[in-house]
């Protein structure tokens, strides 16, 4: 493919600027739970204990990146997140480069300017997590990928197997993505035989690509594969007896992701999804002929996520399906290009295709920068305001106590309250009399987690603490409610005087 213009260049650039101005706003809000815990359990850790044993939790290549941020600028929310934001805009660029290699330049620019705009490309931006790390060098794999199916050649192998080493360092969900690649290399591969038009480069230079970066990966992980190997056979534990059972339901996943991106549209999240799946479809007959290996990998890696999830009995976050908003981006694009194709055609031509491209463009630039200003209502999930707020609230001899796993995370602003998990431990943490003030951090877990909590909350199902009145003969009275954008991010502050 030729070289991009200066002009094709001069518009990329001013996306990215755009992008990054975009996630620098917000980038020092309050931290949220998985942030903490990433300090707290790992990256606060001296850099030969961060590799001690391996956890899910842990995001080894992105915590190595925000230990030197932390070192270079000190600790504070945007620091922690600075590699994240780093390498989400990175990820628009190589986004932008993969769309031009598939589609086109027209389409890698409105893609990448989608991307910059995104709700979820910018929410994941801003979280001090490896996801927009593990999107990047996904996204690099794939461009690597094609590119080496095309021209088996070292120049793009070699490349390949370090993406794989980054995208696997950094989760091992990493690995997913890149099975998938393998699964469809094996296809191209037994395809080319059975027509007899296979030639040993294709086999041998992208075999040792994968092989490569299986070594490079199990090199880097070498001081914790026992760990890791017992992490991997014990998963399915945690999630056995896990109440919140719908998250493992990958129906739900589908629906929490949009749900998401769209706010709370009740009965248009089905009509969403189904829209997307419609320009996805529509995105893959058009690319078919340029880049038909491009749609199979993004749909394989889907399903085969969902399939080895299922399998080992985790749960489905829908950010496991991160890496892959990108590549749905260029398809839906693409799917929205034909369409204004189709109907210019049927309606009168090309200056129809044109002005109804045009205006496609522009609604999905509308429609995308509406729903990515929720990304600065709130923090993610406001520990720290409702830790400023108990503080500030409590009179001497008044208690706070915090419930579920969000509860530990008081003690990183210097709390000394007790976390409670179990209705045992909530029932003889109330039975002392007096003023005490109850913090639920993730509200919707701790109301199965605990049900004596929900009782004297008043709480069922279908009542929003926030929102609607609390009973009047509630035990405990609604003192504060702390929005959050993450899923189930509310922060709830009661008290029983």
């Amino acid at each position: 493919m030729k070289s991009a213009s200066r002009t094709d260049i001069l518009w990329l650039a001013l996306i990215l600027a755009l992008a990054t101005a975009l996630r620098l706003g917000n980038l020092n809000a309050p931290m949220w739970h998985d942030e903490i815990q990433t300090l707290v359990t790992h990256v606060h850790f001296r850099w030969g204990e961060m590799l001690q044993s391996y956890s899910m939790n842990h995001h080894y290549l992105h915590n190595f990146a925000a230990k030197l941020s932390i070192e270079a600028f000190g600790e504070a929310p945007w620091s922690v997140r600075l590699p994240a934001m780093l390498f989400g805009v990175a990820t628009i660029w190589a986004t932008w480069a993969l769309a031009r290699e598939v589609a086109g330049t027209t389409i890698a620019h409105v893609t990448a300017l989608l991307l910059a705009l995104s709700y979820h490309e910018i929410w994941f931006s801003q979280n001090a997590r490896g996801y927009t790390g593990l999107a990047l060098f996904s996204t690099l794999g794939l461009l690597y990928f094609l590119r080496g199916m095309k021209a088996p050649e070292w120049r793009n192998w070699i490349p390949f197997a370090l993406c794989l080493v980054g995208a696997v360092f950094t989760h091992l969900t990493g690995a997913f993505f890149f099975v998938a690649l393998g699964f469809v290399w094996l296809a191209v591969v037994l395809t080319r035989a059975l027509r007899g038009t296979l030639r040993a480069p294709v086999v041998r230079i992208p075999f040792l690509g994968f092989l490569i970066g299986g070594l490079l990966t199990i090199l880097v992980y070498l001081p914790i594969l026992p760990s890791l190997f017992h992490a991997v056979s014990t998963v399915s534990e945690g999630s056995a007896v896990d109440l919140m059972k719908e998250y493992q339901n990958p129906v739900w996943t589908a629906f929490e992701a949009i749900r998401t991106g769209i706010g709370d549209a009740g009965p248009l999240v089905p009509v969403v999804g189904a829209a997307v799946l419609v320009l996805c479809i529509l995105g893959a007959i058009s690319l078919h002929g340029a880049a038909p290996l491009f749609a199979p990998v993004v749909a394989l890696h889907i399903v085969l996520t969902t399939a080895l999830l299922m399998a080992v009995g985790m749960r489905i976050w829908p950010r496991f399906f991160f890496v892959d908003i990108g590549l749905l981006m260029i398809l839906i694009v693409a799917g929205v290009r034909l369409s204004c194709t189709i109907v210019g055609s049927l309606a009168g031509g090309e200056r129809v295709t044109r002005a109804l491209w045009t205006l496609g463009v522009v609604l999905m630039v509308l429609i995308s920068a509406y729903l990515a200003k929720r990304n600065y209502a709130f923090p993610k999930q406001d520990i720290a305001g409702a830790f400023a707020f108990v503080e500030g609230a409590r009179k001497p001899g008044d208690r706070a106590i915090a419930l579920g796993y969000a509860g530990q995370n008081f003690a990183y602003y210097g709390a000394d309250w007790p976390v409670v998990y179990s209705d045992d431990e909530y029932r003889a943490a109330m039975a002392a009399p007096g003023t005490v003030f109850v913090v639920a951090g993730f509200p919707a877990r701790v109301e199965r987690d605990i049900p004596q909590y929900a009782a004297d909350a008043g709480l069922r199902e279908g009542f929003d603490a926030c929102d609607d009145p609390p009973p009047p003969d509630a035990t405990l009275k609604m003192a504060h409610c702390f929005p959050g954008t993450l899923g189930d991010g509310y922060v709830l502050v009661f008290r029983r005087d």
